[in-house]
């Protein structure tokens, strides 16, 4: 099978021997999968002297089903997340909880953004925000855009930020979402909606380390507010603003409880449902549901689709900037 690395900086397709089939897992050919540039380009960098494969968020067609498999069967189209199982490959071989079907009626590349979306459900989990409270999001690549919807599927008040304004215009058309790239607009609205109050909690999507955005969002939150850290900033905060305000500084970590974790990724070994309610698989599933159920519009994020011999090219562009897509969707199909 054909798979996409990152060596000595540059994207090459690779042939690779096709997966055997495990106890609890799925054999999956690939359908879709979704470009990353906020975790892959970064990884591109990386890869002097090395091979990196890259992608984490796919969905495809199951081929053939592990022993002791429940609930999946041949032919089902599945959403799956999570590297090193899930990358741009032609086949996959994915842990049951890492994965979850695909309803009739979803368009089936919305599936393909499913990790991402389990990210995006598991940050604003992190938060801990109540019906009505108010949520800023900074940064709207990818992922924080899909907070932004999700956030407004679950009725917080979402307000959101940018420094490009054509991010920002892509959040138009969702109804109760404000956006702005503009700061001073964009404080005006927050003192104005919470009566100069601040926001329950500031999500930081944004990336670029050691940032001013990190003495901003202090001012932004109400005392005893959440700020979570979910794109790549050094959590270095002024003690003083921390000190008055009494804030919390939290980090997301991926798409949930079970990442990283041996015992249920690669053994497949479920969390207790009643001591664990939101784990990585248990979050791809919501955000399956979300789709099905079309209270969120992921459709903005699919309109740049590329062909799989094409990807070296696509990667360029991102890097290049040539066209400043969230993301790509590569087609295995064609």
């Amino acid at each position: 099978m054909k798979t996409i690395i990152a060596r000595d900086r540059k994207i090459q397709i690779i042939e690779q021997a096709e997966p055997i089939i495990l106890q609890s897992n799925l054999l999956i050919e690939t359908s879709y999968s979704a470009i990353s540039p906020g975790t892959e380009l970064g990884l591109i960098e990386e890869s002097d002297g090395r091979d990196l494969e890259l992608g984490y968020s796919a969905v495809g067609i199951v081929l053939e089903c592990g022993e002791n498999v429940k609930g999946f069967q041949k032919g089902d189209i599945v959403a799956c997340y999570g590297a090193p199982y899930v990358g741009h490959r032609e086949r996959l071989l994915v842990p049951t909880t890492l994965c979850a079907k695909v309803p009739p009626g979803v368009d089936i590349k919305e599936g393909a953004l499913a990790g991402i979306g389990a990210i995006a459900i598991h940050a604003l989990r992190i938060a801990k925000l109540s019906f009505g409270e108010t949520v800023v999001i900074v940064g709207l690549g990818v992922l924080g855009q899909m907070i932004a919807k999700i956030a407004n599927a679950a009725a917080y008040n979402v307000i959101a930020f940018d420094i490009q304004s054509d991010r920002v215009d892509m959040l138009s058309g969702d109804n109760g979402i404000r956006a702005f790239s503009s700061l001073s607009e964009m404080e005006n609205e927050l003192a104005r909606c919470t009566n100069n109050q601040g926001a329950d909690a500031v999500l930081l999507c944004a990336g670029g380390k050691r940032t001013e955005l990190t003495d901003y969002c202090l001012e932004w939150v109400r005392k005893q507010g959440k700020v979570v850290i979910v794109g790549d900033i050094e959590p270095v905060f002024p003690r003083n603003q921390l000190f008055a305000k009494e804030a919390q500084i939290l980090i997301s970590r991926a798409g949930g409880p079970g990442r990283y974790d041996p015992v249920y990724e690669k053994q497949s070994i479920d969390y207790p449902y009643g001591y664990v309610r939101w784990t990585e698989g248990r979050n791809l599933a919501e955000y399956v549901r979300l789709i099905s159920n079309k209270m969120i519009d992921v459709k903005p994020f699919l309109k740049d689709e590329v062909d799989f011999k094409d990807v070296p090219v696509a990667y360029d562009e991102l890097l290049e900037r040539k066209k400043d897509r969230l993301t790509k969707i590569i087609n295995y199909k064609k």
